[in-house]
């Protein structure tokens, strides 16, 4: 039985170049995704941690690498300790690659044993494969910062436009409220710990006061609430702002939020606390966040709110030891509250709305004076 050649003429049949052209990208497509050179938080610090065990089993083997190497060695540890805490810190994965590059530098110049052991050549081998592998993790979150500092939506206005968009206006007789903050807003579930309210979050996590500053007028201004809440600022002490920018941040949030005449309400900054870093080193939280920028970002609100006739909501007061660290009890890292810390948070926060939402409206003159009138 003879087989038939193919019947051009058959209109299911394909075109000979689009045919071709398939062909020819059938093995481009077929080719895996190159693999993603940031390492996981997890997979970075076991790699750290074997570099640390290489350079000291490798000072063993060359005498003079032992005496002349220790204060780099000493530099990479502490590198590390400091990793271990804030695993995306470009600053602190850089001091630990240069350590390394130093000590394989300083190893290459001393003189070594004869015969040298096969095992430390096959530990210095690691070392350098390991080198390459944290420069290419470097490259990568050098990448990524540049491309979050080139990003056209900086605050994330993306993150709740379309609920925005389909959010309906505000009931008669039910007081809206838009909590504005940060991920200990953005992951407090309102609607179960407040039923039947017209409470809207519109928390963002990592967000600094900046940030929300620039989603006031989308995510705050436009949804018509009688009040915002916010709680920020813990945020900007974990990248190193001082109290002064943050404090002129919650003055201009303040001051978009009297001009479309909604009532201000700022809850303090909570505090943290070292209780949970045995657990995960990254949890020791007042190295970053310092108690003593928290206690004067607080001091400040409390004077500016008494100043602006705002509602101050005081959470730190009633969630903080004796120590002055967070209640260990009240969140698992330190930092984010549990659903104690949330059942601790939300009666607090539902009389200050209470106590907000029943006050009168602010006379224009007074709104007037308020708004030119900077905390001093």
């Amino acid at each position: 039985m003879r087989l038939r050649a193919p019947d051009s003429s058959r209109r299911d049949a394909i075109p000979a170049g689009i045919l071709a052209a398939i062909l020819c990208a059938a093995p481009a497509l077929a080719q895996p995704a190159p693999p993603n050179p940031l390492l996981p938080a997890k997979q970075l610090l076991e790699l750290y941690n074997r570099v640390l065990q290489l350079m000291e089993s490798t000072t063993l083997a060359t005498p003079e690498l032992s005496r002349a190497g220790a204060p780099i060695g000493e530099n990479a540890k502490q590198a590390f300790i400091n990793v271990q805490k804030t695993p995306a810190s470009s600053e602190f994965n850089y001091a630990f690659l240069v350590n390394l590059r130093a000590y394989l530098a300083l190893a290459d110049s001393v003189p070594k044993p004869f015969p040298f052991p096969d095992e430390a050549r096959q530990q210095f081998a690691e070392l350098r494969d390991d080198l390459n592998r944290i420069e290419s993790h470097f490259r990568a979150m050098i990448g990524r910062e540049d491309h979050q500092i080139r990003d056209p939506d900086r605050d994330n206005l993306k993150r709740y436009f379309d609920a925005d968009e389909k959010t309906p206006p505000p009931i008669p007789g039910k007081p809206r409220v838009v909590f504005l903050g940060d991920s200990i807003t953005d992951g407090w579930r309102l609607n179960e710990y407040f039923p039947d309210q017209d409470f809207i979050n519109r928390g963002i996590s990592g967000q600094i006061t900046g940030q929300m500053l620039g989603r006031m007028k989308q995510d705050v201004i436009d949804l018509k609430p009688v009040a915002v809440l916010i709680l920020a600022g813990t945020n900007d002490l974990a990248r190193g702002t001082l109290p002064v920018p943050v404090e002129n941040d919650y003055l201009m949030i303040a001051d978009l939020a009297d001009h479309y005449h909604i009532k201000v309400i700022f809850a303090s900054v909570l505090p943290v606390s070292d209780y949970h870093k045995d657990v995960n080193p990254a949890y020791e939280q007042t190295k970053i966040r310092p108690p003593i920028y928290i206690h004067a970002l607080n001091e400040w609100l409390q004077s500016f709110c008494s100043q602006r006739n705002y509602t101050y909501l005081d959470y730190y007061s009633a969630m903080v030891d004796k120590n002055g660290a967070m209640q260990a009890d009240l969140a698992d890292d330190g930092l984010h509250p549990n659903s104690k810390g949330y059942r601790i948070m939300a009666p607090l926060a539902q009389a200050a709305i209470q106590r907000t939402v029943a006050s009168g409206p602010m006379q224009h003159e007074q709104k007037r004076h308020r708004l030119f009138s900077v905390g001093k």
